[in-house]
């Protein structure tokens, strides 16, 4: 028989596994916004540097410039909200061909608070957006945008 203790012990290590897990934050926020102690990982999503902004002030963690939309779609789509949904679908087909990149940012993620970064204006128009939804699938909790 197992004793209170015991079974308190046991729910407490099970309550804590499910805190671990559900603790992935997934933000987005524009690389001109001053970091936040809340940022965790900043990682930069651009394919280009952001105009203006000195490499030491950005505090980056990283840049995966590779996983940004090619020069083709970025130029086709131009920010069109008309043009979103197949810009959405086009870039999700891209990442998926980057299947080792893409799982390496996963690994990533997992149980931490990240802050993707972008120089884009319309961030729920953008690939910050459409990267996080895909990340966020394999991530408990992705946060609102720009918070």
């Amino acid at each position: 028989m197992r004793t209170k203790k015991a079974k308190a012990s046991t729910a407490a290590k099970k309550k804590s596994a499910k805190r671990a897990r559900a603790k992935t934050t997934i933000r987005v926020k524009r690389a001109y916004e001053p970091p936040s102690k809340n940022d965790g990982l900043r990682i930069l999503i651009d394919r280009l540097w952001p105009r203006g902004i000195a490499k030491t002030a950005l505090k980056l963690d990283a840049w995966v410039k590779h996983l940004a939309p090619s020069n083709e779609l970025r130029q086709w789509y131009k920010h069109d909200p008309e043009k979103f949904a197949e810009f959405r679908r086009r870039y999700t087909a891209e990442l998926k061909s980057q299947g080792e990149a893409l799982g390496e940012l996963r690994g990533t993620v997992r149980e931490r608070t990240i802050t993707l970064l972008t120089a884009t204006k319309e961030l729920d128009l953008s690939h910050a957006t459409v990267l996080r939804a895909l990340l966020g699938r394999y991530s408990p909790r992705p946060a609102p945008q720009g918070q």
